[in-house]
């Protein structure tokens, strides 16, 4: 009897704080000082007198031009920045504090004082550290800068979740840069040094693409949508005003970094205006549709029907021949798995890339992962895991299990029968299906498509997943010299980290991945 009243004193107490809290740090009664829009797109500045010719020689037909080296995605982002005359928008899931993260919120900077209207709209789970350069940029005459689902408690911010989970484990997963209203960057990589692979360390596989043409608007429309959303607040609500001016030299410091250095050297050797300009810059052209979540899912007020997984799922269903889908993070739900065996069954080639559990940067999303593989393998789905990229194997403490090799696959791209691609921000996983809003572009490429199936037969980076004859799994790694190795386990794992994995998997979090 004591047990259970002391029992009712606590979960009491709980109950409390929590309450406190909430009443401690509400949300403001006012989203925004009031609602914005796009500015016309500028054709007589450089980028718009640039693009125009190009656009007039494929009337009524969209650009792109995907982005998989990571250096050269950054250095598009920095040139057509300082190309821009009238407007920048920006909308990231992340944005770190660190050398590219720096650089490019420089730039953001060095427009909006230049007069070029800048809206940077980040999602308050993944601006970590950055609370002051954010007000410095926001309190600049042309710049101002939102958050989606912000953190009302800034310090630890974490603990807000204990009293406003389900408004916080929403995000914001979007990923776009829009200049002058007549280029944008659409695609997998948000704002951060892991995703524009320089150098030897640790870093994401990541693609995203340059699109010109109509799809401009389309994007421009939904981050105005976005922008003045009910999810979405001024920054200016939450962050303390900046009391110093320390994004140039902070940015100065970081070019002058060996990574900067080498970013740097990107950005000067880039040549994408000079060849746009000299119609030498080849762009597939052809017809792009824009998939994009309502922002009213950051609230989870969308009915399940509107969801953008459902164009997704049409997107798979029409395949006739075959599918390729790269995905980070894979958790198809039974209705997926439902969905990829038939397709296989039915005679399409249904083949999926994810990281293997050594390259994982989210150990739980491959425990859940791993209760799919048999299914998928027995229908005729073919497996393919990708192998971490860093060369050593060490042995890790276990909150670097937990977080896993950060140096794997983070690019989110589907083709369908050779003759279309999907280029955006969705992982195949429950978190992108029903809680994180997403966005990406339904291209009509066979170029791109043809591109991605190329990548998805070397298996060179690769382990072959496949099942032996008594139903076990082995992972096949073929070297370039045409040799064979079969692993029977996980490869590159240890006991303990596949034990820790079997338990995950059996945790009834799946939901949230």
């Amino acid at each position: 009897m004591r047990l259970i009243k002391v029992s009712l004193y606590f979960i009491a107490a709980i109950a409390i704080c929590v309450i406190g809290l909430k009443l401690a740090f509400p949300l403001p009664s006012t989203n925004f000082s009031e609602p914005v829009e796009m500015q016309p797109a500028s054709w007589s500045g450089p980028l718009g007198s640039t693009i125009q010719p190009a656009l007039e020689r494929n009337p009524g037909l969209d650009g792109v031009r995907p982005l998989g080296d990571g250096r050269a995605a950054f250095a598009a982002r920095v040139i057509l920045a300082r190309q821009s005359i009238s407007s920048i928008d920006a909308q990231y899931y992340i944005w770190q504090d660190d050398v590219t993260g720096l650089m490019l919120l420089d730039e953001l900077r060095s427009a909006a004082e230049r007069g070029v209207r800048v809206r940077l709209l980040v999602d308050d789970n993944g601006i970590s550290g950055l609370d002051a350069l954010l007000a410095e940029l926001d309190a600049l005459p042309t710049a101002n800068v939102r958050i989606f689902n912000p953190f009302t408690l800034r310090d630890p911010k974490l603990l807000s979740y204990a009293f406003d989970f389900t408004r916080l484990n929403r995000r914001m997963h979007n990923k776009s840069m829009t200049f002058d209203g007549v280029a944008t960057i659409v695609g997998g990589r948000n704002i951060g040094d892991i995703y524009f692979d320089y150098g030897s360390g640790t870093h994401y596989l990541d693609v995203d693409t340059i699109a010109i043409g109509p799809i401009v608007d389309e994007v421009s429309d939904s981050f105005d949508a976005y922008w003045n959303s009910d999810s979405v607040y001024d920054a200016e609500l939450f962050l303390e005003p900046s009391e110093e001016e320390r994004i140039e030299a902070l940015a100065e410091a970081a070019r002058q970094s060996a990574a900067g250095a080498g970013y740097q050297k990107a950005v000067l050797e880039n040549e994408l205006i000079d060849r746009l300009a000299a119609r030498e810059l080849p762009f597939e052209w052809s017809e792009v549709t824009l998939f994009v979540d309502d922002p009213a899912k950051g609230l989870g007020q969308v009915e399940s029907g509107e969801l953008m997984v459902e164009r997704l799922i049409d997107f798979a269903k029409a395949s006739k021949s075959s599918l390729d889908l790269v995905s980070a993070y894979f958790i198809p739900g039974d209705r997926g798995a439902e969905i990829l065996e038939g397709l296989a069954r039915s005679g399409v080639t249904v083949r999926v890339l994810t990281n293997s559990l050594d390259a994982t940067d989210v150990m739980p999303v491959h425990a859940a992962y791993m209760g799919y593989r048999d299914g998928l393998l027995e229908s005729g789905v073919e497996l393919l895991e990708l192998r971490a990229l860093r060369k050593e194997h060490r042995e890790r403490s276990l909150p670097e299990l937990l977080a896993g090799s950060a140096s794997g696959l983070h690019a989110k791209m589907f083709g369908s029968d050779g003759k279309r691609a999907f280029i955006g921000s969705y992982n195949l996983d429950p978190r992108s299906a029903r809680l994180n809003t997403e966005m990406g572009l339904l291209i009509e490429s066979p170029t791109i498509a043809a591109t991605l199936a190329a990548q998805l037969d070397n298996t060179d980076s690769t382990y072959r997943v496949e099942r032996t004859d008594n139903g076990d799994l082995v992972w096949i790694e073929e070297d370039n010299d045409g040799t064979s190795t079969t692993h029977s386990v996980e490869p590159e794992t240890n006991g303990f980290q596949r034990a820790l994995t079997s338990v995950v998997r059996w945790l009834p979090v799946e939901w949230m991945l």
